[in-house]
Order: C-alpha cells, then sequence, then structure tokens
C-alpha cells in the first residue's frame, strides 16, 4: 500500500477514535485529531481536514436548538473574541502550521490543557465580570487556534468557571467548538491562495477528504455516546488527560 494511502485509513482510525472520545466527554474530537494527524501531516493539512468532522459534530452537541439562545446571550463576547482572534492570528502569521514553532506550540497547548483537566480546578467568574474576561478568553482561544488548530485552551476552563448546569456546559462547548471551526476555516479559505505551491496542500482536495473523515467521525461518536453509558466519564478522561500530556511533551521535545 503506498504512503498516501497508509496516511489516509491512519486519519481514518485518528477521527474514528476521537469521535470516540468526543461522545463519552463530550469534547476531544479537534485536539486527539490534530494531536495525531500532526504526527502524519503538516499542521495545516490536518487542520484542513478536521474541519467539517469538528463543525458537523459539534452542531450536533449544540441541541436542543431551542435552550440555545440563552448560552449565546450569556457568552456572544467570547465568541466575538474567537473570531477575532482567529482571523487576527492568521493574518498576522499566516495559515496553520506556517510558523516553524507551530507543533511545539501545538505540543505546549495540549501539555497545557492536559494539566488543567489533571489538576486544574474551576474557580467560579462573577458575572459582572463574565463579559470582559470572555472576551479576553475568546482572543486568546483563537489566537491559539490559528496557531495550532486546537481551539479548547483556555476555553474550556473558562466555560466550566461558569458553573453551568451539565446540558448548558455541554451546548456552550459545542456553540464555542462551532465558532471557532467556523472562524478557522474562513481564515484557511482566505490564506489557501497564499500556501506555496510545493509545500501546500489542494485545498479542495483537502475539504473532499475533510468530508469522508465525518463518517468516521460520528460514528465513533455514536459509539461512544453507548459507551458513556458503561464507562465512568471522569475515569476516561483521566486516561485522555494523561494520553494528551505525554504526546504533547513528546511533541515539545521533537519541535
Amino acid at each position: 500500500m503506498a504512503e498516501r494511502e497508509w496516511v489516509f485509513v491512519a486519519a481514518l482510525a485518528v477521527f474514528a477514535l476521537a469521535g470516540v472520545v468526543k461522545g463519552v466527554v463530550g469534547l476531544g474530537l479537534p485536539t486527539v485529531s490534530m494531536a495525531l494527524l500532526a504526527l502524519l501531516m503538516p499542521a495545516g493539512q490536518a487542520a484542513a481536514w478536521l474541519l467539517l468532522p469538528s463543525l458537523v459534530t459539534n452542531v450536533v452537541q449544540m441541541r436542543p436548538v431551542a435552550a440555545l439562545m440563552p448560552v449565546l446571550r450569556r457568552l456572544w463576547p467570547m465568541q466575538a473574541g474567537i473570531v477575532l482572534g482567529t482571523l487576527g492570528g492568521m493574518g498576522c502569521w499566516g495559515p496553520v502550521g506556517a510558523l516553524p514553532v507551530a507543533r511545539m506550540a501545538l505540543g505546549l497547548a495540549l501539555v497545557a490543557y492536559a494539566a488543567w483537566g489533571l489538576w486544574g480546578r474551576s474557580a467560579a467568574i462573577p458575572v459582572r465580570h463574565q463579559a470582559w474576561l470572555g472576551l479576553a478568553c475568546g482572543l486568546a482561544t483563537g489566537g491559539i487556534a490559528a496557531l495550532t488548530g486546537v481551539f479548547v485552551v483556555p476555553a474550556v476552563a473558562f466555560l466550566q468557571a461558569l458553573n453551568l448546569p451539565r446540558q448548558a456546559l455541554m451546548q456552550a462547548m459545542g456553540l464555542s467548538f462551532t465558532v471557532s471551526t467556523v472562524a478557522l476555516g474562513l481564515g484557511m479559505a482566505g490564506a489557501a491562495p497564499a500556501v506555496p505551491r510545493g509545500g501546500g496542500f489542494a485545498w479542495g482536495q483537502a475539504v473532499l477528504v475533510s468530508a469522508l473523515m465525518l463518517l468516521p467521525a460520528l460514528a465513533g461518536m455514536a459509539w461512544g455516546a453507548r459507551l458513556r453509558e458503561r464507562l465512568s466519564p471522569p475515569l476516561f478522561k483521566r486516561v485522555l488527560m494523561l494520553s494528551l500530556l505525554v504526546l504533547g511533551a513528546y511533541m515539545c521535545l521533537a519541535g
């Protein structure tokens, strides 16, 4: 089997695994996908393959739509910050993975995310500070996403600090991840013509592959939702965070 075919098959397995993770713990599809795909291909190509699986699975997570408006009214400053941070970051340093430090930055983002997931403690944020802190958090999340393709840091920590009910928290994460994915896709589409011929990839082909990767991601998510009824989500999340910690540390050293 040719090298490209092996990469494609490996990517299918990666998205299926990432979908399982998201089905069990409610997040992790972009993080797991980017972490593993970055071992197989450039970060920019990995981010392009991730777009549709991330978008669709997060839209599914935002349901029910009728209960979404209160969450959106509360979190719109954060969403505005995500868009500004992502587009501004890509405007400053180009497509995802364009900078030589992108791989190490992704490793650091994974280490920070895993460390917070393992040992972090959420502190309740007073309502009067949530708007400006949400904007600042969104800007930081967007900037990190523009550099690495990962948009969970520090967004998830901020959302958990709001002490939202479980369903509202799941919707809030789905909303933030959806906005991040759309902003990342717009930024990458705008930067696509500037990608060098020799070192880039075909944007149209990447969209097609991204659509194909949606199938294992959705299948994995459905399987993960069934597993969630049998496994302990806290235990599963701890194993996931330890794995991301080791992988992130490896990427930092390799970078």
